[in-house]
């Protein structure tokens, strides 16, 4: 402790780093390690016990199907019950699931169905882990320093990225993939204790209103009524279909045939996690005004990946066309979170965020089951060429959207009001009676469903 006579000068947190936002980055840096990782051991397990790259679609869709179907019902309950409380039990269940499918794959031979059921569980407690945390992680930082907490929080998350999936890699290709899941199941396990340390006697009691039919109306009016919103997460319905397929499916079957299998696919995707960071690291500092369009245009690099895999090229130049991607898609992602902060109220933020994450993993499950009836009818190269096709392709149509392109920067967050088609020009700033948190608000593990 510092006393009178110690010159030495405390450590002191920003002020918008407060205690909730400490323990959120911190518990996102942890789960980062371990899923990072689990994303290689799972394809890898799959392929080890006998598989092909239909299975490893099979046992991703299986992860995103309950994330679709139960998206919705658990940014209701977010916006109902304590948001750490949902959180809590949501990474509860994620360590049960991951558990006992590390103890299959360490035990014995895991069968398909096994391994598809687990991940199911695995998927359940995402759809109702993500609306909460979101919600939880804006309502953490003050609105005139959203933007830089954002790239803070994205780059300890991404940083955590880049390491799980690298030392996942390794571990998988070292001493298999079963260890790694057990290691995400302790990730889950810490993680979950720290959100339950969390603060939420700063954010208002709700009004439980008529139900969770009547929540889902409202968020979808709320939702519905902004063609930023819904035109961003149609984009990227697609995109992260197309980009999920080609990551989960067609890169472990490129990594295991040209490249060398686990380890340089665990550097490959690594290298991508460095890019975000990087580009994480760059939004501390620039603050575009026109956020969404500035975003946008940093989508199109995510073709190159997958046009990448396709001819396919070396593992150096796959590792520098990640780490490019990383780059730019980070400067969509906080400009991303940057523009729900201060455009969506915070009482509506989780429900909002489970319509985003609902339109941005709609069509996973899909693309994850068609990806080897697709490599068998088109081939695997057509395959992946046509995957970066479709986000150029969508990504430039989301730029005929007015709003995607005018809507700039503000330095406060909005409060409650009727959801309508509003211009996006400049809004009447809240003032403390409109009933705004004093800590305004300031996203997942993953921070936004269009990143999902």
């Amino acid at each position: 402790m510092t006393s009178a006579a110690d010159p030495r000068p405390r450590l002191r947190r920003p002020s918008w780093a407060g205690r909730n936002y400490s323990l959120l980055t911190a518990a996102a840096f942890v789960t980062g390690l371990g899923s990072n990782g689990a994303l290689i051991a799972a394809a890898f397990a799959v392929l080890e016990s006998g598989g092909d790259g239909g299975d490893v679609g099979l046992v991703a869709a299986a992860r995103t199907l309950p994330l679709v179907l139960f998206l919705l019902i658990g940014g209701a309950v977010a916006d109902r019950l304590p948001r750490h409380r949902v959180m809590v039990a949501a990474n509860a269940l994620n360590c049960v699931s991951q558990a006992a499918f590390a103890a299959l794959v360490l035990t014995g031979e895991p069968r398909l169905w096994q391994m598809m059921l687990l991940t199911a569980l695995g998927g359940t407690g995402q759809a109702f882990f993500s609306p909460a945390a979101e919600g939880m992680l804006m309502s953490s930082v003050r609105g005139e320093q959203a933007g830089r907490a954002f790239a803070v929080f994205r780059m300890a998350m991404q940083g955590a990225g880049f390491g799980g999936a690298a030392l996942g890699g390794a571990m998988v290709a070292v001493i298999g993939p079963g260890w790694v899941l057990a290691a995400d199941a302790a990730a889950f396990a810490v993680a979950g204790s720290l959100r339950a340390f969390l603060d939420v006697s700063h954010i208002p009691t709700r009004e439980r209103g008529g139900g969770i039919l009547a929540d889902l109306r409202e968020g979808w009016q709320e939702f519905s009524g902004r063609p930023w919103l819904w035109g961003v997460v149609l984009q990227f319905s697609i995109a992260n279909a197309v980009v999920g397929a080609a990551d989960a499916v067609y890169g472990p079957l490129v990594a295991r045939e040209h490249l060398g299998g686990a380890g340089p696919w665990g550097l490959a995707l690594g290298c991508f996690g460095v890019g975000t960071v990087v580009g994480a690291l760059l939004m501390t500092r620039w603050k575009p005004r026109r956020l969404l369009f500035v975003g946008t245009l940093c989508v199109f690099p995510l073709a190159l990946p997958s046009a990448a895999l396709a001819v396919p090229v070396p593992v150096g130049v796959l590792c520098a066309v990640m780490l490019l991607t990383g780059i730019t898609l980070e400067v969509f992602g906080v400009s991303w979170m940057t523009a729900l902060h201060q455009e969506i109220p915070e009482e509506k933020l989780s429900r909002v965020s489970a319509y985003d994450w609902f339109g941005s993993v709609a069509l996973v499950p899909l693309a994850m089951a068609l990806a080897g009836p697709s490599e068998s009818l088109f081939g695997r190269t057509a395959s992946l060429w046509g995957c970066a096709v479709l986000v150029v392709v969508v990504t430039a149509a989301v730029l005929c959207v007015p709003d995607v392109r005018d809507l700039t920067r503000r330095t406060k967050p909005v409060t409650g009001r009727p959801a309508v088609a509003d211009p996006v020009g400049p809004r009447p700033e809240p003032h403390p009676g409109d009933g705004a948190p004093d800590p305004a608000r300031a996203t997942t593990d993953g921070g936004g469903g269009t990143l999902g």
